[in-house]
């Protein structure tokens, strides 16, 4: 049996970890920019012009989305995802009123960026059947988390239902397509309507 030549069993070891780390980046980088095209021309875009924005061939995109349906699922998941994760970090770097009142106004930039998605989403596809599940899934929690920190500490009421804050938000949105400026100073209002009644032991049935 011949000898490895010296580095190369290294270089080697290293190589699938670099595949690995350049298909993540390639797969993100397709993400963003589907939402960004689907955002501005809607989901019927040319898959093209989603390839070019990410700066990839459109053979690296049907690799990882062989089906428009898989890269519509993706891209709401992954917008799903960052609004959950958001929550977290927000509550570790702000007071508890402060980190709901951002974390609402991230989630009025979810909602703005998923009405590209709207025509897909609510097609009848059966392949975005699971969809609205794994966004109470992950973004009730998330909404109660904050809730729960601010009620606790007396700044906002503690019988405020996450998912019903959800829609009322999402409704909000709808009502003025187009000017975030109008949707940030309502939902502002609401958020502020909620310390109606904080400290009051209020208790809220979950």
């Amino acid at each position: 049996m011949s000898e490895t030549p010296p580095g190369k069993g290294a270089s080697a070891a290293r190589a699938p970890r670099r595949v690995r780390a350049d298909a993540q980046r390639n797969l993100k980088t397709l993400l963003k920019a589907a939402l960004d095209v689907f955002a501005a021309s809607g989901v019927d875009a040319p898959v093209r012009e989603i390839a070019e924005k990410a700066g990839v061939g459109v053979g690296t995109l049907y690799r990882h989305f062989p089906q428009r349906s898989d890269l519509i699922v993706a891209v709401f998941r992954s917008g799903v995802d960052c609004c959950a994760d958001a929550a977290e970090t927000l509550a570790e770097e702000h007071p508890p009123l402060e980190a709901l009142s951002r974390w609402m106004q991230h989630y009025v930039d979810f909602i703005a960026t998923k009405r590209g998605l709207a025509a897909a989403l609510y097609s009848g596809n059966p392949a975005y059947d699971s969809l609205p599940a794994y966004f109470e899934q992950r973004l009730v929690p998330a909404l109660k988390s904050l809730l729960d920190k601010a009620g606790a500490a007396g700044e906002v009421r503690r019988d405020v239902d996450p998912f019903d804050l959800l829609k009322a938000v999402a409704q909000l949105c709808n009502s003025a397509p187009g000017d975030s400026e109008h949707t940030r100073r309502m939902v502002a209002l609401l958020i502020d309507g909620l310390r109606y009644g904080a400290g009051k032991g209020i208790e809220r049935d979950d």
